[in-house]
């Protein structure tokens, strides 16, 4: 179906007494377990290191201006690389760009310049100091009150866990759905171990009656909107998802997705999985319960949220220290800023 991905016959978890549940669980886990690591990185061949090098020198000039936004500007509207924006250059990122480019010099400068240029632009590109963000805590808060979108646990590569729950949509269609989108995305990477600088998305259609009805609010979000995230996924974070695992997709859902489909670039299709069970690909210690997990886990926004944002943020305090001590220089691994001191 829809000629991408992998479907098979959707699969339930099975029915569990109450009495068996364990305790619950209000927290998102700080790290994978011990028995998972992310697979080893590939060494580069004489021509990739050369293009990684030009990529970096051409990065690390000092008269470098960027554009503020991503439309075309004047030179006038180009500013030199921030302090956090060095940080967010790192060896890994140019790898990741190089990669979606297929290794072509230009259209890797391009598209790393696009993203700088957008991340000014949405908002997002101070690394600590909120008040330079436009896209904040603070702001995405209320769209998810109802735990539509959960960082919970790591799969059997390490990669954190995203669940994005559209069942759970407790606003309108908006902008703010999509700044909050991310928003979370922002902080699932803060979530990342040293070594792996991908994610995996667990997409769960499933309906919660538990959550307030809305006449107003669609599960399914418009196309338009679609395209948007889907734009926003391909173009500036290029090679952070892992893998995507989709299940309990209605009729609405897989007819979302057949207008979606032709947006969709191959490499991100091969990501995508439909309705085989979560526990095939995530450790169960550390997988909700309702996809065959052990964690007995139940939403309370006022317990999840602030500890969710804690954790992050401690984690990028610790990114920014160790970019600080190796140097401050654009080109550090992400192995190393995200390594115990």
């Amino acid at each position: 179906m829809l000629g991408f991905g992998k479907k098979s016959a959707s699969k339930s978890a099975p029915k569990v007494p109450a009495e068996d549940l364990g305790p619950e669980v209000y927290l998102p886990f700080t790290d994978p377990l011990d028995s998972v690591a992310p697979p080893k990185e590939a060494e580069l061949t004489a021509e990739q290191q050369k293009l990684y090098d030009q990529v970096l020198e051409y990065f690390s000039n000092e008269d470098l201006r960027i554009p503020v936004t991503e439309k075309k500007s004047s030179s006038s509207d180009h500013q030199p690389l921030s302090y956090d924006e060095k940080a967010w250059l790192t060896r890994e990122a140019f790898l990741r760009y190089l990669r979606a480019t297929k290794w072509h010099y230009k259209d890797c400068i391009d598209r790393i310049e696009g993203t700088i240029a957008w991340r000014r632009e949405f908002g997002i590109s101070a690394q600590l100091d909120d008040s330079l963000n436009t896209v904040t805590a603070d702001l995405v808060s209320p769209e998810n009150e109802t735990g539509k979108e959960v960082i919970l646990g790591f799969e059997n590569d390490a990669r954190p866990c995203l669940y994005l729950k559209p069942g759970r949509q407790n606003t309108k269609t908006s902008h703010r759905q999509v700044q909050h989108l991310v928003f979370m995305l922002e902080r699932v990477i803060d979530y990342m171990p040293s070594g792996q600088d991908s994610l995996a998305l667990l997409i769960d259609f499933k309906q919660h009656p538990e959550v307030a009805a809305n006449v107003s609010t669609s599960k399914i979000p418009p196309i338009g909107v679609g395209r948007q995230v889907l734009h926003i996924l391909q173009t500036h974070y290029p090679e952070r998802l892992g893998k995507a695992l989709l299940t309990n997709i209605p009729w609405l859902g897989w007819t979302f997705l057949k207008v979606i489909h032709p947006f969709i670039d191959p490499l991100t299709r091969e990501k995508l999985v439909f309705d085989e069970p979560f526990i095939q690909y995530c450790p169960k210690e550390q997988l909700d319960r309702e996809f065959e997990g052990d964690v007995n886990f139940v939403y309370d926004h006022a317990k999840y949220w602030p500890e969710m944002l804690k954790i992050a943020r401690e984690k990028k305090q610790h990114y920014m220290k160790r970019f600080e001590e190796l140097g401050a220089t654009i080109g550090l691994s992400e192995i190393d800023l995200r390594a115990s001191s």
